[in-house]
This record gives C-alpha cells, sequence and structure tokens, in this order.
C-alpha cells in the first residue's frame, strides 16, 4: 500500500547534514510540509526532549537521516561516541515516534552493517551472517541496532517503520575535513591542497585495490522519498546504482577532474 505525501507533516531528522539536506530539497517538490528544528532547540540525545517535540509537532511521518558520522580516521579515533551517540539518536526517535502515534517512519543506515566479507551484489540477508569491517564496526553496531529496533517496533505494535541502506554518498554538504570525511570528498580535498601548494604527490590510503559504490546524493533522496511513499516491509531496503569502482581509479577521475598532474603513491 502506498503513503500519499498529500498534506502530510514530514519531519527529517538531521536535515542540516548531506542527506537530511537533500530531502528538504526533494521533499519541496511535494504537497507535504516538512518540518525541521536545529540542534540548539532540541538535543537528540536526550530522551525527554525528544518524546516532548514529537508528541507537541506530531508529524504524520519521520525520516531519521540524524547521525554521528565520519571516516576511518574519525571511527578509529572516536569508537565510544560513534556508538553511543548513534545508538541514542536511533533510540530516542524511533521510540518517540511510536510514543506519539507516528506511524511512518524511515530510518537510514548505512552499508556498512553488512560483514566484511560479504558477497557482491550485497543483499539484506548478508546482514549478521559474519565479521563487520573493523575500522567502523562501531557505527555499523549502532545502525544494525536501528535496523532491528524498525524491525521489532514492526513485529510488537504494527508499526510502518521501515529502513533503507544507502550506499557511499556524495554531493552538496558532504563534509571536507581530512580528519573526519568519507573517502571521495577526502581525496576531493587532497586533490585541491595538491594542485595549489603544487606537491609532486598525493597519498592514497591502502593499496587503492578495494572497490566501493558512490551515488549522489540528491538520486539518494528521490529514492527515499519513493520508498517513503511505496515500500512497506522488515527487511531494509538497499539503495544504489549497482556499479562500483576501485579507490585507485577513482582517485585518478578526482585529480583529472581538478587538473593535478602529479604522482598518485598508496600508504
Amino acid at each position: 500500500m502506498s503513503f500519499d505525501l498529500t498534506n502530510k507533516r514530514i519531519w527529517v531528522a538531521g536535515h542540516n547534514g548531506m542527506v537530511g539536506s537533500a530531502l528538504v530539497r526533494h521533499l519541496a517538490k511535494f504537497p507535504c510540509s516538512t518540518i525541521t528544528v536545529e540542534r540548539s532547540e532540541l538535543d537528540l540525545l536526550d530522551q525527554k526532549q525528544t518524546e516532548a517535540w514529537v508528541k507537541n509537532n506530531q508529524p504524520d511521518a519521520i525520516i531519521v537521516a540524524a547521525a554521528k558520522v565520519g571516516g576511518i580516521l574519525a571511527n578509529k579515533t572516536e569508537p565510544a561516541a560513534f556508538l553511543y551517540n548513534n545508538l541514542v539518536i536511533s533510540s530516542n526517535v524511533i521510540h518517540a515516534a511510536h510514543l506519539a502515534n507516528v506511524d511512518h517512519l524511515l530510518y537510514l543506515g548505512s552499508s556498512c552493517i553488512y560483514p566484511k566479507d560479504a558477497q557482491t551484489p550485497i543483499d539484506d540477508n548478508q546482514l549478521l551472517t559474519g565479521p563487520l569491517e573493523p575500522t567502523n564496526q562501531w557505527y555499523a553496531i549502532a545502525k544494525i541496532a536501528g535496523v532491528k529496533m524498525v524491525e521489532a517496533y514492526r513485529h510488537q505494535y504494527g508499526r510502518n517503520y521501515i529502513s533503507a541502506i544507502p550506499t557511499n554518498l556524495y554531493g552538496p554538504n558532504d563534509n571536507f575535513d581530512l580528519k573526519a570525511s568519507h573517502v571521495l570528498p577526502a581525496l576531493i580535498n587532497k586533490a585541491h591542497l595538491a594542485k595549489t601548494r603544487s606537491s609532486p604527490k598525493l597519498t592514497i590510503w591502502g593499496t587503492g585495490k578495494p572497490k566501493r559504490e558512490f551515488l549522489h546524493v540528491d538520486d539518494c533522496a528521490s529514492a527515499l522519498i519513493h520508498v517513503l511513499k511505496n515500500y512497506d516491509s522488515d527487511a531494509p531496503i538497499n539503495i544504489g546504482t549497482g556499479t562500483d569502482i576501485s579507490i585507485r581509479e577513482l582517485a585518478v577521475l578526482v585529480c583529472e577532474c581538478i587538473g593535478f598532474t602529479g604522482e598518485l603513491e598508496n600508504d
């Protein structure tokens, strides 16, 4: 059964982030109202605040795009923060939605929730079938808990709560901080700095051989709205392009776009 967005109030939790801001842009094309709230007004780590806000604002649906996110280095240096913050955000928003009788919720997971050695193409049946990638296991565990909370609230309370697993995203409002960003914005920043400094080399972490699938955040937002309107299952749904590229190939492409002509070296 489809969920008609006409005259509905949709709360985008995490509207200032890359995915959240894209959702706000794309929801503006539909005959619905988008609800947002600044972090200074609502701390999603505070259970009572979150429950009160949802109860007082009564959204018809919630898209949970709020999360503490970062790349390999950030996950490695702040494991407790990645685990705690994401567990609490997921728990508070999902439970608050239930208490306020909000019957539609879309939770955003991450492709890192799948096992490190998952076979490709990855389908949802591979969830919890093997060890996680150690470098971001803390974030992954929190996101798995969120996916399972959605499933649990569906089973126990009959809620139309669903989860989607986007692949690696890029686009407007991405994070280009070299210490906290994901691979694509990090490579863009590195190539830009290497070009402006006339550096002879640009260093890529690792061997460059691992492959990743990338999706523009606007395409992701369109897919998420389609999922919110039409998907109804306790299994998470993957969102991606179906094609991948090696990190080395990605670095070459980025350097070509930016105009860096120096050497690429692997670390």
